[in-house]
């Protein structure tokens, strides 16, 4: 495994969230190790690769020579990469899937008048707060978000573990706007773990008490913060829908980073786990 300098180092020099290490761990309980210059995290279900190498994230040949460090090496049979490419060890029958990070210069590029008029109006009726506190308001909703949404397994789990990542992440910090009468109305999370990079991790708004313009206020002010901290440049995530792409768009973000996940099993599951069903 990684001494506690190691970790620090990938980090320090994350360019996307899955190398931030308080993060997969409070969230998958998995161990990282390293793997030429990309951190895997090790289970007893998966070995994972995020194959973005510290050097240069898009170097898909240092991607390959780290995969093949992984298979090399004993662990479960369930492997998955996730890096710019897709790996070439992969076999044919292995599922991939593609889509792109989006990225943010700090500061951004000037809003244009209809985004500055819902950061103003937002603004008026949102006051906006920064702390590490995770509350009983910031869970409820939360909560309300998984009953009212349909999700992936692994999406709920992600949000389930949300306090324990912010918990064990001293760089996470949360974005609250409340109305005037204290009601939490959205916050969001983001993370400042890496020294160029800052993440925007989470986002979560009450239907009933968010004003249009509020996941921009809470983005703005996460942006401020990273420019305040010297950091150039934000990650905001994936595209998704088309409505998470247009949000990000709107702000001027570009894709940047490709995201390619592949997944596939180094052995076939035995007759017992293909006539149940398991092992997939």
């Amino acid at each position: 495994m990684i001494g506690p300098d190691r970790l620090s180092r990938i980090t320090a020099e994350a360019a996307v969230p899955e190398q931030v290490i308080a993060y997969v761990g409070a969230v998958a309980g998995s161990h990282p190790k390293l793997f030429g210059t990309c951190v895997g995290y090790l289970s007893e279900e998966h070995r994972v690769l995020i194959g973005y190498p510290l050097h240069d994230p898009e170097d898909a040949g240092a991607m390959a020579a780290a995969v093949a460090e992984l298979l090399r090496g004993p662990g479960p049979d369930r492997i998955a990469v996730i890096g710019p490419a897709r790996p070439p060890q992969a076999p044919a029958q292995a599922v991939s899937r593609a889509d792109c990070y989006y990225l943010l210069p700090v500061p951004p590029p000037a809003p244009g008048q209809k985004l500055r008029n819902m950061l103003r109006r937002a603004g008026r009726e949102l006051s906006v707060e920064s702390g590490r506190l995770f509350g009983k308001d910031h869970a409820a909703l939360v909560d309300r978000y998984l009953v009212e949404r349909t999700l992936a397994p692994g999406t709920r789990h992600i949000f389930g573990r949300l306090s324990a990542y912010i918990e064990a992440s001293g760089t996470s910090l949360i974005v609250s706007a409340r109305r005037a009468d204290g009601r939490l109305a959205a916050f969001a999370v983001g993370e400042y773990g890496s020294l160029h990079t800052a993440f925007f991790m989470f986002s979560f708004r009450d239907p009933q008490a968010a004003v249009p313009g509020s996941a921009d206020l809470m983005l703005g002010a996460l942006l401020d913060e990273a420019a305040r901290r010297g950091q150039i440049r934000m990650n905001l995530g994936l595209g998704v829908n088309p409505g998470i792409r247009h949000f990000k768009a709107k702000w001027g973000a570009e894709t940047l980073l490709p995201y390619v996940e592949t997944s596939w099993q180094t052995r076939p599951p035995g007759l017992l786990a293909r006539l149940f069903g398991s092992g997939r």
